[in-house]
């Protein structure tokens, strides 16, 4: 079976052809593209800025035997001390173009669904306003049907053009993968989770299948999401979002409120007061101290209400 051990000179110099030698940087510190502010070195940060691009990048490093993580905002993401082995292929403003034809808004995988909710605003198109918010690349939440105020990505969503790893070979490494655009009936898309998710695939870009509205009424819209977002949720905190999944019969802050969690430390990362469903890293906080945190919110909430609280944090690299 081969094993990863290091990125060579050559599959580097290889990376740099396929998506620009300044676009290739090695020891990345993760902490400057998550939300959270936390994550160590990536041993390479690959930012593609064409379709073609992420593809012989994905391709390169699958027929090379590298690892690969693929981040867009950062939102959702709790990266370990010690970082991501092999390449990250970081999909953000590098990879965000959007654009409005008829009552539909394609874009790219990178774009954040606020400018996509802007721009289907512009083009005088509803049926973004909830989810306009939600601090997640349109990648991201094709990824994990990102959702609030019960609404959710696939109600909004037609298509989604996806690369699909090729298939394993001998030695373990990968072929070459192929790009497919399946129509979101296709995508078992639920609460936080996709074939996305579950298959592997990248998300290359997403095609929204919106309805005609006044662009006034729908900015107001926005603006009262936002507002609600502003009142009850810490976004003046660097954090990943919700920490919880929400539990059947139950929502995760309230039980972390009633469990008395409300200020809980460890380290720099603490239960927020002002909407306990959020731990934030309030005093450069090490994933170590987040890990610390969510374990003991668990334990308590387990041993006073009988209740599993599963994490919508998705760890990433080596703690």
């Amino acid at each position: 079976m081969h094993e990863y051990d290091r990125i060579t000179d050559e599959v580097l110099c290889v990376l740099g052809e396929a998506v620009g030698e300044d676009n290739v940087v090695l020891f990345e510190p993760m902490s400057a593209h998550t939300t959270f502010k936390i994550g160590g070195p990536a041993d390479v940060l690959l930012t593609p800025a064409s379709r073609e691009a992420v593809v012989r990048a994905l391709d390169t490093c699958a027929l090379a035997g590298v690892p690969v993580t693929v981040v867009g905002n950062g939102s959702d993401l709790l990266v370990g001390d010690r970082g991501i082995r092999g390449a990250v292929v970081l999909l953000r403003e590098n990879y965000a173009a959007i654009s409005a034809e008829g009552t539909r808004v394609r874009a790219e995988a990178g774009a954040l669904l606020r400018d996509v909710a802007l721009a289907a605003a512009d083009a005088e198109l509803s049926g973004l306003e909830p989810l306009w918010g939600i601090p997640a690349t349109v990648g991201g939440a094709c990824h994990m049907n990102a959702g609030a105020y019960d609404a959710c990505t696939a109600d909004v969503l037609e298509s989604v053009e996806v690369y699909e790893p090729g298939p394993q070979l001998a030695d373990g490494t990968h072929g070459r993968g192929m790009v497919r655009t399946y129509p979101v009936a296709d995508l078992a898309m639920g609460y936080r989770k996709s074939r996305i998710h579950d298959e592997g695939l990248v998300v290359l870009s997403a095609t929204f299948a919106l309805a005609p509205g006044n662009e006034r009424m729908i900015r107001a819209d926005m603006d009262g999401y936002q507002k609600r977002r502003e009142e009850k949720q810490p976004l003046e905190m660097p954090s990943a979002g919700s920490t919880f999944k929400r539990p059947v019969g139950h929502f995760a802050g309230k039980l972390i409120m009633d469990a008395g969690l409300a200020g809980a430390r460890v380290g720099g990362a603490e239960v927020s007061s002002k909407h306990c469903g959020f731990v934030v890293n309030v005093d450069h906080a090490t994933a170590s101290d987040v890990c610390g945190l969510i374990e003991y919110i668990q334990e308590e909430v387990k041993r006073q209400f009988n209740v599993e609280l599963e994490p919508e944090v998705k760890r990433v690299g080596e703690f």
